[in-house]
């Protein structure tokens, strides 16, 4: 596979099958925002924000599509679930997603899915050291959006949106899960890339 310059392009996981073209790559981004819907029901309720499963499906998606064809399911999530698709944690959806904490962490999927496609067009997904620090970097793109907008959030409501108080809500829970999942898909990647390769 050439690019417009003829240089040959960096494989990702998605370039190994076997058909190739438009209808491929929307049943591609079809299925990823949907694993991506169906990972925000595996969910631990907390309030402001619940802990999901969303973060490794980024990652996974964002690694095996590539960055730019890994963006697009995470936008497709986000705009379908704000049209009203049951696609938020606790089959939600709907335009009231703006006005909910954790919809800042929703809008940074969609770069981390795009940060760690970039890193695996350059084969850190092959692996598992680089994959880890692919995979953490880009796990940490949904605190910066999502942070401010929980703080925001929380002062609608009324509620202490100190950065302590945001920080206590929106960061310290999830940090133990989120790296968690970043090295469980820095495990599966390399291994997925073995059974291509054995295939």
């Amino acid at each position: 596979m050439t690019n417009a310059t003829g240089f040959a392009r960096r494989a990702v996981l998605a370039d190994r099958l076997r058909s190739h073209g438009l209808a491929t790559d929307a049943a591609l981004v079809a299925g990823g925002a949907l694993f991506t819907a169906a990972m925000a029901q595996v969910e631990v309720p907390m309030w402001p924000v619940p802990i999901t499963g969303q973060t490794l499906a980024v990652v996974l998606v964002g690694a095996t599509l590539g960055a730019r064809r890994g963006m697009l399911p995470l936008l497709v999530y986000a705009v379908a679930g704000l049209a009203g698709a049951p696609f938020f944690a606790g089959f939600s959806g709907g335009f009231a997603a703006l006005t909910s904490p954790s919809f800042g962490y929703v809008i940074g999927f969609i770069p981390a899915a795009g940060l760690v496609g970039w890193f695996a067009r350059r084969n850190w997904d092959r692996h598992v050291g680089r994959a880890s620090v692919a995979m953490l970097l880009a796990s940490a793109i949904p605190f910066v959006t999502g942070l401010p907008w929980l703080a925001v959030a929380l002062g609608q409501l009324g509620a202490p949106n100190d950065l302590q108080s945001v920080l206590a809500a929106g960061l310290y829970p999830f940090v133990l899960g989120g790296v968690a999942k970043a090295l469980i898909a820095a495990g599966v990647l390399p291994l997925a890339w073995k059974a291509v390769g054995r295939r």
